[in-house]
């Protein structure tokens, strides 16, 4: 992945610092980084911006601000929300942030249902938090309103058939979990092989022709070539 994006404007560059600040304090580490050592969601809203750039290597401020924000959460203190507005993002400490991952997946069901309720409430939460954020003191000149607005709904995933940007950020997804996470999610205990097929297909059939033509050009380990070769000729026999 080598290509780069546009140059942000000031005021977009410090949003995305404010984002990987709060990243920063997630305490997992995320897995097939060598030997840094380097926060879960910190590296993924990184890979969903170097995917980002392979997509949509125009892709407006906007759309690279939502990208790296999907999975935002606001500050908080002691587990509940604060109520002060964003100061001083150097002075967030570890104790008063608590980001997406205060909603893991254990908490939902492992059932579609589940899924898609959990899915769906980590997109609310990070689309409303990610909008105060954006009006931060810090960020100067201030964002525009109508575009903080946008920003929260392509992270609300609105009009996902109708806009081509939300459809690049779903794209995005969808490559970074293909890309980054597949191999290790296929390998839990709870997932078989007609789950991850099943899981496969679904997630083929989000992507735009350009996000599927992208997938399959990725560097994939066998078993994955294996398993979503099975997906999309299930896809075609149905």
């Amino acid at each position: 992945m080598t290509s780069a994006l546009p140059q942000l404007p000031a005021q977009f560059a410090q949003a995305i610092k404010l984002i990987d600040h709060a990243h920063a304090q997630d305490p997992r580490e995320a897995k097939n980084t060598g030997k840094d050592k380097v926060p879960h969601e910190l590296h993924y809203a990184r890979q969903m911006t170097s995917w980002l750039a392979i997509r949509c290597p125009e892709a407006s401020p906007i759309l690279q601000v939502a990208c790296r924000a999907q999975h935002f959460k606001r500050p908080r203190r002691n587990g509940k929300p604060t109520k002060k507005r964003w100061k001083n993002y150097e002075l967030i400490t570890l104790d008063m942030i608590l980001n997406r991952w205060e909603i893991p997946r254990d908490s939902f069901p492992r059932t579609r249902p589940g899924y898609l309720t959990w899915r769906a409430k980590q997109k609310a939460q990070a689309a409303s938090q990610v909008a105060d954020l954006l009006g931060a003191p810090e960020i100067q000149p201030e964002i525009a309103e109508q575009d903080r607005a946008r920003i929260a709904a392509l992270i609300r995933k609105e009009k996902l058939d109708s806009d081509p940007e939300a459809q690049a950020l779903e794209d995005v997804a969808c490559l970074v979990f293909l890309g980054d996470q597949f191999d290790d999610f296929e390998k839990r205990d709870d997932v078989d092989e007609e789950k991850i097929v099943n899981i496969l297909r679904k997630t083929w059939g989000k992507m735009s022709p350009r996000g599927r033509e992208i997938a399959l050009e990725m560097k994939l380990s066998d078993r994955a070539k294996t398993l979503i070769g099975k997906a999309l000729a299930s896809a075609d026999a149905s």
